[in-house]
């Protein structure tokens, strides 16, 4: 017989909710799993190996029953249709505050849609975005909820007790009402698509340009992971380099093909920044590539068709010097365009966003977790309201230091046919960002001539339009 005390339920036991949930079993709060997939249930209870600590069934009244009031249900399930179609089928079990938690990446919109129609009914929803893959899901993973705040408080002692530790400190927090933390999530995700696009293009450079084995590399990788960059990425990239392929005699990396599938939220990132009419180019272009790498079959046709020029010979480890300063840069302008957005966002959804709370919990647990984040957190509490990063004054002299190196860098790539549209897109936005004068006068020059859309002056206000010559 089932007991009916169990604190938390969760939905879809695929590799993400099967570890989440034991690790909600591993501290000491009683969890109860649902699915479908018999197989998926029995893992499980096999995995679990003690039913009073952690249950599952494919019975959904008896899954339900099983759970402690307020029930706690979080669904980790695909995007979309499928989480519509899960809380339906929880809806006519339930009772009066209730509590559903979506932890899957939903977009934005679809969870204030949820929020509103389940209040309603008197359930509780939010969306808590959970970032880390399936290991930080089991071992710890940085968690961003948002949403009904009372609601929140009941699940508070177990997120903070499964969530990543940064010297002791849970990396969950509280992020503002409705869909903040899915919002949080989809940005926390934009900026994962940059920061891979900058690791990748620097891997690129360096093989290219100073011929340098998958053994070097990993060296290279490792320390730097050591430093100033030290980073889950980083880290991951260096293990990735040494990895032998046991198909052949080689490495692995050489072995996979270059076309870089998604799922959306970088896409969606982009989306919304243009809506919000926010900046965010190293992103933008993180989302591109994706899309570029896809037409692998044309790519090998135009390299046919194209001269490319053969890499010039470089001072090696000046090289290597100017690749760690560049990607250092690149990684501080990426973050600061998504903050950018974050605090746009905050204003314009009333989220409320403390960006120096969601930079403390990025220090652990998720994808883009790095050593950077600790600065970061620090520049906003100093000044909770800078709008952007690049504006923070213990950001000023990083940056500046190293802005040279990727200048340099930049050119080598353009001069030597080297695509690195993620370095060269940072570059680009710190230096429109940090420009007191564009020629976009001309732009509103144009738009008047052919539209008479009317610019602003320098020299006095208001509104104007001219006749312009023909």
């Amino acid at each position: 017989m089932t007991h009916t005390n169990y604190d938390f339920g969760l939905v879809g036991l695929g590799v993400m909710g099967r570890n989440f949930i034991l690790n909600v079993a591993d501290n000491n709060f009683k969890a109860f799993g649902y699915d479908l997939d018999k197989e998926k249930v029995d893992a499980l209870k096999e995995e679990g190996g003690n039913l009073e600590r952690v249950n599952a069934t494919g019975d959904i009244e008896a899954f339900i029953s099983a759970l402690a009031k307020p029930r706690k249900i979080m669904l980790l399930v695909p995007a979309g249709k499928i989480v519509d179609n899960v809380i339906e089928s929880l809806l006519p079990h339930l009772d009066t505050d209730d509590i559903i938690i979506d932890g899957g990446n939903s977009f934005f919109t679809d969870t204030d849609r949820r929020e509103a129609y389940l209040q309603e009914k008197g359930i509780h929803f939010f969306g808590s975005g959970v970032s880390g893959g399936a290991k930080g899901a089991r071992k710890g993973p940085s968690i961003m909820p948002g949403g009904n705040k009372e609601a929140y408080a009941h699940v508070q002692p177990i997120f903070e007790a499964v969530a990543a530790k940064f010297n002791g400190e849970p990396c969950v927090a509280y992020l503002g009402p409705k869909s903040a933390g899915n919002y949080v999530k989809m940005v926390h995700n934009g900026i994962e698509y940059g920061m891979m696009q900058l690791t990748s293009e620097i891997y690129d450079l360096l093989r290219k340009s100073c011929k340098l084995t998958n053994e070097e590399l990993h060296t290279i990788f490792d320390t730097w992971n050591k430093g100033r960059l030290q980073s889950f990425l980083v880290e991951i990239t260096a293990e990735i380099f040494a990895q032998k392929d046991d198909q052949s005699s080689g490495y692995l990396v050489d072995k996979i093909l270059d076309k870089a599938k998604q799922k959306g939220t970088g896409k969606w990132t982009s989306q919304n920044a243009m809506d919000l009419g926010i900046p965010i180019p190293s992103i933008d272009i993180a989302v591109s590539m994706r899309e570029i790498s896809a037409l692998k079959e044309e790519r090998v046709l135009a390299d046919s068709l194209y001269n490319r020029p053969t890499p010039e010979k470089t001072d090696k480890d000046a090289f290597i010097k100017m690749a760690e300063e560049a990607l250092y840069f690149a990684f501080i302008t990426t973050y600061a365009q998504g903050l950018h957005q974050l605090a746009d966002a905050s204003k314009e959804y009333k989220y409320d966003l403390d960006l120096s709370v969601i930079a403390k919990i990025w220090r652990a647990g998720c994808i883009i977790r790095a050593g950077l984040l600790e600065d970061i957190s620090a520049a906003y509490v100093a000044d909770k309201n800078i709008s952007n990063l690049l504006l923070a004054p213990s950001f000023v002299p990083k940056v500046q230091k190293a802005v040279p190196a990727a200048r340099e860098l930049v050119a080598y790539a353009a001069k030597n046919g080297i695509p690195a549209p993620g370095l060269t897109n940072s570059l680009t936005y710190f230096d429109a960002y940090t420009s007191s004068n564009l020629p976009l006068n001309l732009i509103q020059a144009q738009r008047d001539h052919f539209g008479s859309h009317t610019y602003e002056r320098t020299d006095m206000e208001g509104i104007f339009h001219t006749e312009w010559d023909s």
